[in-house]
């Protein structure tokens, strides 16, 4: 018989432990709010500043994982922020009551150098822009006989010109002939 007590009494407190027994969450739910930025938001910056609330006042606040000073029921933290769309997690907790979180995403778009094109060929151009997220509007140029001359047609030169710095979604005006 002496065996058996023992894991009995393991699986007691493990149950205590675990749900089983009373319930340690006696306050209120923690209440959390997110005044900026707004889910989806999108920036240029390289970071974003959360603005948020908590309720109650002595709850704990952690943005991405690190602590966070709260004041008045309010905090204040700066995120740093990668290209591309970014995920900013905000937990509120405090002994005894449930906690709440946030996940909020904020798109960080940074601008695109246009490519040296010139002599590329109109498609490998196209190509070219739309691997950077820009948009080509190809426009032929040259005489009346450029019709006769035998070579295919290459980039002349592009507008925005190469170097430039332009956000996502551009049209860059690809300028093409057979002879520059």
């Amino acid at each position: 018989m002496k065996p058996i007590a023992l894991p009995v009494t393991v699986w007691l407190l493990l149950l205590a432990g675990c749900g089983g027994g009373t319930t340690s969450e006696t306050g209120p739910p923690v209440r959390l709010t997110i005044a900026s930025p707004s889910d989806m938001a999108l920036l240029r910056d390289s970071s974003v500043v959360v603005n948020g609330s908590v309720s109650p006042r002595a709850a704990a606040v952690k943005v991405e994982g690190r602590p966070v000073a709260v004041s008045g029921g309010h905090f204040t933290a700066t995120v740093p922020l990668a290209p591309g769309t970014n995920l900013v997690d905000v937990f509120a907790g405090r002994r005894g009551s449930a906690p709440a979180m946030v996940a909020l995403r904020v798109r960080r778009e940074v601008d695109v150098r246009v490519p040296e094109l010139a002599g590329a060929t109109p498609s490998d151009a196209k190509d070219a822009l739309a691997g950077l997220g820009l948009q080509a509007d190809v426009k032929e140029a040259g005489g009346i006989f450029e019709f006769l001359l035998p070579e295919q047609a290459r980039v002349c030169e592009t507008d925005p010109s190469s170097g430039s710095q332009v956000p996502p979604g551009t049209t860059v005006t690809v300028h093409v002939a057979k002879s520059c």
